[in-house]
């Protein structure tokens, strides 16, 4: 696990970020982004903090951002980076012909999917969000980018909430090799 949780950068980012206990549900402390994207001063150093955390930047053919968050990340940095830009979304959001993959979240189920035909074999994935937290999402995005025969090498997210460390889906991911890089540790 990477982080740069110490830097002064990474300090003014946290300082920004709203926190909601039990949202959406009792006992999740909801960690809100949106004032970060609400400054582009802020927007643009979080960005240039994910730049920073990636391992082989050459290495990397595409970028998937999970939805909704994992968007506007990933997409920022496949423009900085000059490669394509897939998206992970929710159930129903997608035309057919798409791959869909059902998993469990800390605080219930959820579905998502990802159009069929946007990977190759050759591709190498930087999966993009904005947390991780039991590594349920991530385990499922990266099964749909498998389908397609594209290997994830590595996940970015800004925040990663310790308390999940080598735990549940996230310890696999972590025991498949994938590279895994926060901006800190919440």
């Amino acid at each position: 696990m990477n982080t740069s949780s110490n830097s002064p950068a990474i300090t003014q980012l946290q300082q920004a970020v709203h926190r909601v206990p039990d949202f959406p549900v009792e006992g999740v402390l909801f960690e809100d982004l949106t004032p970060v994207l609400a400054d582009t001063k802020l927007f643009s150093l979080l960005i240039d903090e994910l730049e920073r955390q990636i391992v082989d930047k050459g290495a990397i053919t595409k970028i998937a951002g999970i939805e909704a968050r994992g968007f506007i990340f990933g997409a920022a940095l496949a423009q900085r980076l000059g490669v394509g830009f897939v998206p992970i979304r929710k159930a129903g959001k997608l035309p057919p012909p798409i791959d869909t993959v059902s998993y469990s979240l800390e605080y219930g189920e959820a579905t998502i999917e990802f159009s069929q035909g946007l990977l190759n074999k050759d591709d190498k994935i930087l999966l993009v969000d904005d947390v991780l937290a039991t590594g349920g999402t991530a385990k499922a995005a990266k099964k749909l980018i498998e389908k397609q025969n594209a290997a994830v090498t590595q996940l970015a997210v800004v925040i990663d909430i310790g308390f999940f460390a080598g735990k549940g889906s996230r310890k696999l991911l972590e025991e498949q090799g994938l590279v895994i890089s926060s901006l800190w540790i919440s």
